[in-house]
């Protein structure tokens, strides 16, 4: 603990993870450079609610937001790959400054290897958090695979975690706190966001 910020110690959060998913996923989690997200029923919570216009409206969860942007902070890329295209969802991640964004991509492994390239990562180094058939691939590719409650059996069968929280309403600033604590990055993460920083290196959204 320190000044008027009661967090953690870097040891005491790896624990805390330890304790939660074993140490095996701790040491897993550790080495993530690259989160990768599906949106609807990840982002968001499944449901699609239409405008008069007939835009699919997107509802975000504002915690999970203030956990992606502790990733950018620890330098953990983020990246958005779904098979919809939203304007909605776009603005989300460019406020967020997420390293990629692929939409309106069923070929999702093709744009996996777009994504790695952009970020300059790799399928070792990736977590792919996704809820339905069509991400088997991507969650088949990726060194860690994380769901969410409700997710088809064949899809909760390939993945290693499964969140407490459904998707937008907080499962994934749960993933995005495991992997701080199990890089010891958590508290420094938070600090620097309140003291307005960010990575020195300040990459530019891709496609």
């Amino acid at each position: 603990m320190s000044g008027r910020w009661p967090l953690p110690d870097a040891e005491t959060a790896r624990c805390e993870v330890i304790e939660k998913v074993g140490d095996g996923l701790c040491r897993r989690l550790a080495r993530i450079e690259l989160c990768v997200f599906d949106c609807d029923g990840i982002l968001t919570p499944a449901n699609l609610f239409y405008g008069a216009d007939g835009e699919a409206l997107k509802e975000f969860n504002a915690r999970d937001g203030l956990g992606l942007m502790m990733l950018r902070a620890a330098r953990v890329a983020r990246a958005v790959l779904t098979g919809r295209t939203s304007a909605m969802v776009e603005r989300r991640c460019r406020d967020l400054r997420f390293e990629a964004i692929q939409m309106g991509r069923f070929d999702k492994i093709e744009a996996l290897e777009e994504i790695w390239r952009a970020t300059g990562t790799t399928a070792d180094v990736t977590l792919y958090m996704g809820d339905d058939l069509l991400d088997l691939p991507a969650l088949a590719a990726a060194a860690l695979a994380i769901t969410v409650p409700g997710a088809p059996d064949e899809v909760q069968d390939v993945c290693d975690w499964t969140t407490g929280a459904t998707g937008g309403e907080g499962a994934v600033r749960e993933v995005c706190d495991l992997v701080l604590k199990a890089r010891g990055a958590h508290a420094d993460a938070i600090r620097a966001l309140a003291a307005g920083g960010k990575p020195a290196d300040d990459p530019e959204v891709t496609h």
